[in-house]
């Protein structure tokens, strides 16, 4: 499989009358947001906002909240998100009301470690949202209401040596110490990775590395693009 054919199967998502939703899960480091945000810009091509991203981490607690709920050293955990928020939202972005002109979700600002309200805009024009992250697939009865939101589901994949570098690299450019970051991606990280791991059997499709690395293939040619918006409305 090729980029060229994610992109045809991500198009092929959308029917006349509703917005589709694409979810693309994986373990920590895995190349989630790499994956998403590449799918976004050849999908959209020229800025036609025919796709757009909304990111699973906009939906962390605040650590104010997890410090009130004893649960600050697991921040990343599925317990630590809104999961029903994000459920919510998802369905608000799939029924497309409307009254609504552009619907803003929260955004996960690495930096602060914080999430930030209204940080990302989904215009009306989107008839493709594609989410990402960790737990899309997990069977807990709050997680599959958010699976019950996706059309699809995509299982990002990484050879671990590889996945667990990045992340260590990650921690620290946003502030760990090299024994920290270590001791945080072989702890909290590495348990909730084995989580994701355990349900990637329920995804619709598996993308290794290969297929996601920047210039391994080529450019979607003009067929594999999304039809005008105003043909699927």
């Amino acid at each position: 499989m090729t980029f060229d054919d994610l992109l045809e199967r991500a198009a092929s998502l959308v029917r006349p009358g509703r917005r589709a939703v694409l979810g693309i899960a994986g373990s920590p480091g895995a190349g989630k947001t790499t994956l998403a945000e590449r799918l976004v810009r050849e999908l959209n091509g020229g800025g036609s906002g025919w796709a757009a991203h909304v990111p699973m981490d906009g939906f962390h607690l605040a650590d104010a909240e997890l410090e009130r709920l004893g649960r600050r050293d697991r921040k990343g955990a599925p317990d630590t998100f809104d999961a029903a928020g994000y459920a919510a939202l998802l369905r608000r972005l799939r029924d497309e009301e409307e009254s609504d002109d552009i619907v803003y979700a929260p955004a996960f600002e690495r930096t602060l470690e914080q999430p930030v309200a209204g940080a990302v805009p989904v215009p009306r024009t989107a008839r493709l949202i594609i989410t990402e992250g960790n737990y899309l697939l997990l069977r807990d009865p709050v997680w599959e209401r958010v699976r019950s939101r996706l059309d699809e589901v995509w299982f990002c994949e990484l050879d671990e040596t590889e996945r667990v570098r990045r992340l260590v690299a990650r921690h620290e450019e946003f502030g760990k110490d090299h024994d920290a970051a270590v001791a945080w991606v072989l702890g909290t990280d590495q348990r909730n990775a084995d989580l994701v791991a355990a349900v990637r059997a329920r995804a619709d499709l598996v993308v290794g590395a290969g297929v996601t690395a920047s210039g391994s293939v080529s450019r979607a040619p003009l067929a594999h693009r999304p039809p005008d918006s105003r043909s699927v409305r």
